[in-house]
C-alpha cells in the first residue's frame, strides 16, 4: 500500500513539475520583468550527509535539482542517487525525492522565505517540514533557518550559518561558508540520545548538534553555465552529537564526515 502512494505522490509531483515547465514554455509571451526563472543542476559527490547523519558511503551520489521560480514563489524537485548502496536498509540506487514550494521577499536588509518540504524516502517513511529562513544583507551574510518536521519525524532544527564569497577573477569566484545548529526533538524513538556504548538512554535528543565548513568554487561558463568544485567538512558540536552521528553513521564507527565533489549547474 505503501509503495502505490509513494509511486502515486511522485507521479502528482511530476505532474505539477511538468505543468510549471508549460508555464515557462510560454513565458516569451510575458514581458521580461515576468519571466519566470528557471535553475538546473546535477551534483557528483563522494558521500551524501544530512544534517550530520551519514546517509552514503563509499560510493559517488548524484543529486539532480531542478527551481522554477516566480514573483518570489518558487518550486524545487530535487533527488539522490547512490551508485553503490552501503547496506540492504535501501536496496534502490534512487533512494530519495523532495519537492519544496517556498515564497520569499526581502525587506531592505533583511529577506525572509517560508516554505513547505516533502521528503519521498526509500526504506523509510515519507515526511513533511515547514521552515522559515532569515537573512541579513551586512558583512558574512548571516543566517538562520528553523526546519519543523510536522510529520514522521517530529523535532525542530535550527540552522545558523555565514558566508562570504571573494572575486578572485571576472568569472571565478571563491566561496567559504560555515553553519552551526541544534536539535530539539519531541520523539526519543525517532531521535533518542545516546550514550558512549551508542545505546539509547530513553530521553529526547536535544543539545547542539553538526557544524559544517566548507569552500566552493564557482566558474562561470558563459551566460548561462556553471561549474562549481566544493569541499566540505561535517563535525559534532556536542557529546551528545558526538554520539548520535557515530550511531547513525553507516558503519557506527564515524562521528565526521569530509566529503566533495563537483555540481554543474545552469540557469535562466
Amino acid at each position: 500500500m505503501r509503495e502505490a502512494f509513494h509511486k502515486g505522490t511522485l507521479g502528482v509531483l511530476a505532474l505539477s513539475v511538468a505543468l510549471i515547465l508549460g508555464v515557462v514554455s510560454i513565458s516569451p509571451a510575458l514581458a521580461e520583468e515576468e519571466m519566470p526563472s528557471t535553475d538546473f543542476s546535477v551534483a557528483l559527490l563522494s558521500k551524501y550527509v544530512w544534517r550530520g547523519q551519514e546517509l552514503s558511503k563509499d560510493s559517488i551520489v548524484f543529486q539532480p535539482s531542478m527551481t522554477v521560480g516566480y514573483k518570489g514563489f518558487a518550486a524545487n524537485l530535487w533527488g539522490n542517487l547512490d551508485t553503490d548502496p552501503y547496506d540492504d536498509t535501501s536496496k534502490e540506487n534512487w533512494n530519495e525525492t523532495d519537492f519544496t514550494l517556498s515564497y520569499g521577499r526581502e525587506f531592505g536588509m533583511v529577506s525572509a522565505e517560508a516554505g513547505w518540504i516533502y521528503y519521498g524516502l526509500d526504506g523509510a517513511d515519507d515526511t513533511y517540514e515547514l521552515y522559515l529562513n532569515l537573512g541579513l544583507d551586512v558583512l558574512l551574510a548571516p543566517t538562520l533557518t528553523i526546519y519543523r518536521d510536522i510529520s514522521s519525524y517530529k523535532h525542530t532544527y535550527f540552522l545558523a550559518g555565514i558566508s562570504h564569497a571573494f572575486a578572485l577573477t571576472e568569472t571565478i569566484s571563491l566561496e567559504l561558508g560555515g553553519s552551526v545548529s541544534y536539535l530539539s526533538s519531541d520523539d526519543e524513538d525517532e531521535y533518542p540520545e545516546y550514550n558512549d556504548q551508542l545505546m539509547s538512554t530513553g530521553d529526547k535528543f536535544d543539545n547542539f548538534h553538526d557544524g559544517v565548513i566548507s569552500a566552493s568554487l564557482p566558474v562561470a561558463m558563459g551566460k548561462y553555465f556553471t561549474i562549481t568544485p566544493s569541499l566540505s567538512y561535517v563535525f559534532p558540536l556536542s557529546s551528545d552529537a558526538k554520539n548520535d552521528m557515530k550511531a547513525r553513521s553507516r558503519n557506527g564507527e564515524d562521528d565526521n564526515f569530509f566529503f566533495g565533489g563537483v555540481t554543474c549547474s545552469m540557469a535562466f
